[in-house]
This record gives structure tokens, sequence and C-alpha cells, in this order.
């Protein structure tokens, strides 16, 4: 989901596809208001290939989220945006991601006589085993737009399966700020002088100096209650997005984010487990000031953010914080850059590509992920390389690996391609939600050697999940994937 004044300010190309006035997330919006919430319709995980359907499930899902459980690495929790439906959705496994569960996250009561419904997955586990969901919960009135938002966090202690305790906080009005993209970790580390205290960052891009920009939560008490702080520059007017956040080996907070106003990648870190924070330091600046409208999605833009993991391994880069990020390359392709820190932030590699240069192809929607055993950087992310309609609008997940700075040749992880634009020459295609599409995000997790990219898929937009999604099909699914 995008805050409504960034989207204003730089995406009216994109806008323009829907409703020049509204951001891109008001298809779910008019959806639900026109329609109602469609029942839940599905069935266990499927096997494609190599490749797992996580959510099976009639209805597009969206902007996909993975955590392994250090503790018991064959457990895994995952998340996705409901399009159709007013939850977030959950998913569940115990076998090292071959099957799945799936689970509704609860929802607060409704503003008067308006709607509600949650976005932008993300979750954790602490050492303990304790699962933690974070996402955003969006009021709206009865037609009149957005009434407000809040962050929620919800705790699971049977690995995903239910999530009985919820907490909700830092609710804004709509005419305040918009509380948007929240990303969560927990300080798992063993030597941490703040082991299991939970961090949720996000971005309230409208608003001044006393409630935007990026702000930090974190919870000393396994999720029941957060404090939140401001990360960014606390003179500003909030024009960050993509909040990210991470911990050191020793319990260091480490946050990043996409500064559009002044078009750099920026990072900010905490030693005093999120009380307070640092000066703000850039790690990079870049081409692209917020996102930019790429032909692999045909009515909405790739959004710019960091993603940056810290290695809490025992290896030679024990320390090593690694980020990457989406910008244009020589060629004016869509690419995925990383930088790594050796001093704790306070200066930067120079920002090297992620994957081999392959002319023509546009990279987007990454995430990265460092193994706390191996201390290997995973960075996980679509890609047209093998687009055969020549419009560059087929994409694969790939994936890329090394120490952060150098990285081996990008493997491919889907076995089939998807097509956002049509199906089977067919455009508009009923079972493509055009409004959404893959979302802005998508995850990928790594502990032992073992690594889980999670995407949003529309490989099967023909099929109705034996008869139960009508002519829609199942649209645009979760996928994920174990690779060794």
């Amino acid at each position: 989901m995008r805050p409504l004044a960034a989207l204003l300010l730089f995406a009216a190309p994109v806008l323009a596809a829907n409703d020049s006035k509204n951001p891109t997330w008001w298809d779910k919006y008019q959806y639900l208001l026109n329609n109602g919430p469609d029942a839940l319709a599905t069935t266990a995980a499927t096997s494609s290939g190599s490749n797992v359907d996580v959510s099976n499930e009639c209805g597009p899902q969206s902007e996909t989220y993975i955590a392994i459980n250090p503790s018991r690495p064959r457990q895994l929790a995952a998340g996705s945006n409901e399009i159709f439906r007013d939850p977030m959705r959950g998913y569940f496994s115990t076998d090292n991601g071959a099957s799945w569960g799936g689970v509704d996250l609860p929802l607060p009561a409704p503003i008067g006589n308006g709607i509600r419904f949650g976005s932008d997955p993300t979750l954790a586990f602490d050492s303990s085993g304790r699962v933690y969901y974070g996402y955003i919960v969006v009021f709206f009135g009865n037609g009149n737009g957005v009434n407000g938002t809040e962050m929620a966090v919800a705790r699971s202690l049977d690995g995903g399966k239910t999530y009985p305790q919820v907490t909700y906080f830092d609710f804004q009005g709509g005419s305040n700020h918009f509380n948007d993209k929240p990303m969560i970790t927990a300080d798992a580390n063993a030597n941490s002088p703040f082991r299991d205290n939970v961090y949720l960052a996000w971005d309230a891009a409208i608003g001044g100096s006393t409630g935007g920009g990026i702000r930090v939560a974190r919870s000393t008490d396994n999720g029941k209650t957060f404090t939140s702080v401001r990360a960014d520059d606390q003179s500003g007017p909030g024009r960050s997005i993509g909040a990210t956040v991470t911990t050191g080996p020793d319990g260091q907070v480490y946050v990043a984010w996409n500064d559009y106003a002044a078009n750099a990648i920026v990072f900010n870190s905490s030693l005093d487990g999120g009380a307070s924070f640092g000066t703000p330091r850039v790690i990079a600046t870049k081409t692209i000031p917020f996102d930019i409208r790429i032909p692999a999605e045909s009515f909405r833009g790739a959004l710019v953010y960091p993603a940056c993991d810290a290695d809490r391994s025992s290896g030679a880069n024990r320390g090593r914080i690694n980020c990457s990020w989406m910008d244009l390359n020589a060629a004016g392709n869509t690419d995925i850059y990383a930088s790594v820190s050796d001093d704790g932030g306070l200066s930067w590699s120079s920002p090297a590509a992620v994957a081999e240069h392959l002319g023509g192809v546009d990279r987007f929607n990454h995430w990265l992920a460092t193994d706390a055993v191996t201390g290997q950087v995973a960075v996980s992310f679509y890609d047209t390389r093998n687009d055969t309609t020549g419009a560059r609008y087929m994409t694969d997940v790939y994936l890329s690996r090394g120490d952060g700075v150098n990285f081996g040749a990008s493997q491919r992880v889907t076995d089939v391609s998807s097509n956002e634009h049509d199906c089977n020459g067919l455009f508009p295609c009923p079972s493509i939600n055009y409004g959404n599409q893959q979302g802005d995000y998508e995850g990928v997790a790594s502990y032992g050697g073992v690594v889980h990219p999670i995407w949003t898929d529309s490989r099967r937009n023909q099929d109705t999940a034996g008869g139960t999604c009508s002519s829609r099909g199942l649209m645009e699914e979760v996928f994920t994937a174990t690779v060794k």
C-alpha cells in the first residue's frame, strides 16, 4: 500500500490507469464497497513442479512475506494481502514449505458505518518460536474516503496457526497522516541485551515534524504493548516510504528507507534497543524517486524501497549490514542494487548489481535475507529475461546469492512464467486483478543454507480450482519454493 500524498506527488501516471485522484489500493476499497467481501473458498496447498501454491484460494492475493523459526528451521510462517476479502491472510508450514495451512488475521471493528481492511503483511519469529505478524488497518467511511489507519501486530504461539493476541496502536486520522508499509523484526540474538524485543518500522508519510516520517515501535513484553519514536530527520516533513528494520548480532536496531524528497536510500541505527535513533546517513543516491511504470505491471508502478538484513552468523562478515533496492541501470531498465556496511552504517560500499547484466530486462519487487548460520546473502526479485511477447510482459522470480558485495549467477526459482497482462491472448483477463497485481513487494527468508522465496504468481489464471472460483479463476496466487 502507498501513502496518498506521495502518490499524488510522484505517481500520477500510475494513478491515471484507474483514477487520477485515487491511490492504487483504491481498487480494493471499490470492490469491497460495491460487492462486499468474498467468502473464503480455498483448498490445501498444491505443488506445481518445484513450486508450491501456498494460498490456492479464490480471488487475488498480493504482497507476500515469509519468516523462518530459528529454533525449528523447518517451521515457516507467511502472509499476504487479500484483495476481495477484508482480513490479512496467514500461512503456516511445519515441513520446510512442502505443505501449508491458512488462517485469517483479526481485525478491529469498523469506525461508525464504514468498512475496514488489513494490508501490508510482515512476519518474524523470536528466539522462543513466537510469531509476530504486522500489518496496517485502513478505516474507510461509507463512500467518504479514508477515516484513519493504525498499526497491528498479532502474536501466535503455535507457529502461525492461530493469532489469539493482537495489539493495535498509533491510530491516525486520514486527514493527519497515513500509516503505511510496516516491516517487523524480533531480536533473536542469544547474547543481545534486548533479546526478544520486537520492532516494527513504517512510514507515516503525510504530516509534519510531530508525527510524520519514519517511525519505529518497540515492544519489550512480547508484543503486548508498543511505544514508537521517529527515526528519520526530526525536523523534516515526512517525505519517506518503504521502511525496513533488522537487528545486529549485539542488539543493534537498523532502519533504512527511501527518502523520495532527497532521492536517496537512507539509514539510521539505535544502540539502546529502539528507544532513540542517531543521525540518518545516506546509503546511496538514486535515479528513480518513488516508483516507475514498467511493462510487466500494466496498471501500476514498481515501488523503490530498501530491504536490509544484518549478518548475525559467526562467519567472517559477522556484523555486516546488507541492503538492496531497485533503480535504473545505464540501459534504462530497472535493476536491483546492493551495498554493505562493515562499520555499523557509518560508511557504505559503492552500489553493485546483484545479478548479471542482461540487456532489455526489467527487475523489480526484490527482497533480501542474510542467513544467520552461513552469513550468505540472498536476494530474490521479479525478472523479465524469459519474456516471449517482445514487450517485457512475462516475469519469473530469480534468486541471487553472495556475500553482499559479490554475487554468483542468478538462479531461476519459478518453473512457469507469469503474464500479468493477459491469459492466452485475452485482454482484459477476468483472472487478473489489474488494480493490485503483484503489489509493492515480495519476500524471502534464509536459514542454514536453505532459502525460501515467496511471491505472487498468475500462472493459474485459467484454473477455477474444481469449479469453486467461477469464471474468474484463481487469479494471483501466493507461491513459494525451497532452494537448498
